[in-house]
């Protein structure tokens, strides 16, 4: 699975990888680098060569430094869009409360110095917005939406917060349909095969968009339809190896999260047991490129493993986790 030697290379080929949960996206990127640790992953995040923030669909993700005003100015305004009634009607946060609280936490970030996100809630609090009930919450995930903050290294377990053009140095900015050219073929680096229904998923996009964007990558990119359904690769992947190597993957993982129909990888009937209605995703074990079983971190300090297996599990195979969990509780290192 490594599909780079460094982490930032990694997140860039990936073009973007689901992050709410934190420690989960550190492995996902470790789990695809070639001999990295946590610390390794931690340290590109420091460098701000990673950038966790929000650029999709209203969730998480570490993107490459150099892809976080694009992306974002592309699919943030989208998400603005479908929340910004909500938000407002709500929890108050409409738009001149909006405003003023960009005023006080560009105040709070001016120095370039990343403040982690309770002093942010303080500041807002001393200036009357109230920062409960989520409010602080929404209202910096607004600033991110609006490329006036992203997020920094972490404070012990606490993240902290930076201002935009103090972290991510400013580009000449992509009209739309570059912006959707370049998405599709960077979707398409880190997931294809797929579908336009799948990257519209991933990106948020509309489906018309999605079409379009592949449309306009058409050039770069090829396809096949089958069973009334086209799928779309770039033309300069390398082809893609049959590897019967078992992979540990995160919660949130790419590989189920980056697409609309996971048939292909995960059994319709077990689908709820490793995707749930509340939108969760199971860390899973993978075997022969399919999802075998879900896992979840044992209660000790030894990194042990708990399965739930969705079928029979092979001596074999049970071995293969073994060396797969092996690989993990080496990425953690000392963290563990």
């Amino acid at each position: 699975m490594p599909l780079a030697a460094s982490p930032a290379d990694v997140v860039r080929h990936m073009g973007a990888l689901q992050a709410q949960d934190y420690h989960a996206a550190l492995w996902a990127v470790g789990l695809r680098t070639e001999a990295a640790t946590r610390a390794q992953v931690e340290d590109a995040i420091t460098r701000g060569e990673i950038v966790r923030t929000w650029p999709m669909r209203g969730t998480l993700h570490l993107l490459a430094r150099e892809d976080v005003r694009w992306m974002v100015a592309l699919l943030a305004p989208r998400v603005q869009a479908a929340h910004a009634a909500r938000i407002a009607r709500d929890l108050g946060l409409d738009a001149a409360t909006l405003a003023t609280g960009r005023r006080v936490i560009e105040r709070a970030l001016a120095d370039g110095a990343p403040v982690p996100r309770a002093d942010l809630y303080a500041r807002l609090d001393a200036s009357g917005i109230a920062s409960t009930g989520q409010r602080g919450l929404h209202l910096l995930n607004w600033l991110a939406h609006e490329s006036v903050i992203c997020q920094g290294p972490r404070q012990g377990r606490q993240p902290t917060f930076v201002l935009m053009e103090a972290w991510v140095p400013p580009d000449a900015p992509l009209d739309r349909d570059e912006a959707l050219h370049r998405l599709a073929l960077r979707y398409l680096q880190g997931h294809g095969p797929a579908t336009a229904a799948d990257l519209a998923w991933w990106a948020g996009l509309t489906q018309k968009d999605a079409v379009h964007a592949l449309a306009l990558a058409s050039a770069e990119t090829e396809r096949e339809a089958r069973d009334g359904t086209t799928w779309w690769w770039r033309a300069d992947a390398p082809a893609a190896p049959r590897s019967r190597t078992i992979h540990l993957l995160p919660a949130f993982d790419e590989y189920l999260i980056g697409y609309r129909d996971r048939t292909p990888v995960l059994d319709a009937a077990h689908a709820r047991r490793v995707i749930g209605l509340n939108g969760l995703v199971a860390a899973t074990i993978i075997v022969g490129g399919r999802v075998a079983a879900t896992w979840k971190r044992g209660g000790g300090n030894d990194g042990e493993v708990v399965l739930d297996p969705l079928r029979a599990l092979a001596d074999a195979e049970h071995a293969g986790i073994r060396r797969a969990a092996t690989r993990w509780r080496r990425f953690l290192g000392d963290a563990r």
